[in-house]
């Protein structure tokens, strides 16, 4: 158990580095990486014999490729993936160019998307592994205001649904970690990046709901230290769940949708189930 070694993107700072850190506290190797290698290894100061900092960028498929294999030929294998790097394009949909739409689903989507099929013909051949990719409830519902976050998150749920099936015959465990409001860096001005265009019929809510978010920074009431402890004790479990909410708002969130959902098809049953071919038999 102690020799696994994690590879966990976004490292340098919020629930990365806290799972870096708690990883590293429980004896096993570290493969932390990051935009800036440096910045990475000055975050993390404990436990450094174990851990290597690896330069990623995971909008890049030629560094998470020389990435990959200075971890497998430094370390001798990869046995957790965390995909934590993310960013945060905030803004109502019109306002945000198809540009920044795009750099959003880069980050947030393709990037885990493209680090995991990188990292997946390691632990094909291990016949093991365990890939865990930081989701959020905004993976669960849309809020005003995220729609380039959520559409990206929301991408990440369906995959990972997809992925775990596949993957499963090969010993590899697949988890979706969902929190809620956690006091990272994801509302600091250098991650949230805000719409670029301006349209005057949404002046007004923009006025509200701008200063809103930025209020939030600092004051999240998740703990990413906790966040990360919990993560570990996850990854030791034989069966580890395919979805794991984080936080009590998560919880809330989720129970909320479920009830909205739930409605929504009761309300609708009789014309949903009123669409098949007359005559035509349920074995058909």
């Amino acid at each position: 158990m102690k020799n696994k070694v994690w590879l966990i993107t976004g490292a340098s700072s919020g629930i990365g580095l806290e799972i870096a850190k708690s990883a590293l506290a429980a004896g096993y190797k570290v493969a932390a990486t990051g935009r800036n290698a440096e910045k990475v290894s000055k975050s993390i100061t404990m436990h450094r014999d174990n851990l290597l900092t690896v330069k990623m960028d995971v909008t890049s498929s030629k560094e998470i490729e020389t990435a990959v294999k200075s971890v497998v030929d430094k370390l001798g294998a990869i046995d957790v993936l965390v995909n934590n790097a993310g960013n945060f394009y905030a803004g109502f949909f019109e306002e945000l160019s198809q540009q920044q739409m795009e750099l959003q689903l880069a980050t947030s989507l393709y990037g885990p998307m493209n680090v995991t099929r990188a990292v997946l013909p390691v632990m094909r051949k291990n016949r093991s592994g365990h890939i865990i990719t930081i989701s959020s409830t905004a993976g669960l519902v849309g809020y005003e205001y995220c729609s380039a976050y959520s559409a990206s998150k929301f991408g990440l749920e369906g995959w990972m649904d997809c992925l775990a099936p596949e993957v499963a015959p090969f010993g590899i465990h697949t988890t979706v970690v969902e929190p809620g409001f956690f006091r990272t860096g994801l509302l600091t001005p250098s991650s949230t990046i805000w719409a670029e265009n301006a349209i005057e019929d949404y002046a007004s809510k923009n006025a509200e709901l701008r200063p809103f978010w930025k209020s939030m920074n600092g004051k999240q009431q998740g703990d990413p230290a906790k966040l990360a402890a919990a993560i570990i004790k996850l990854t030791n479990e034989n069966e580890p769940p395919k979805r794991w909410l984080a936080g009590a708002d998560a919880i809330a969130t989720a129970e909320q949708k479920i009830t909205d959902f739930q409605k929504q098809i009761n309300a609708y049953r009789d014309l949903s189930s009123s669409l098949t071919f007359d005559g035509a038999s349920e074995a058909e």
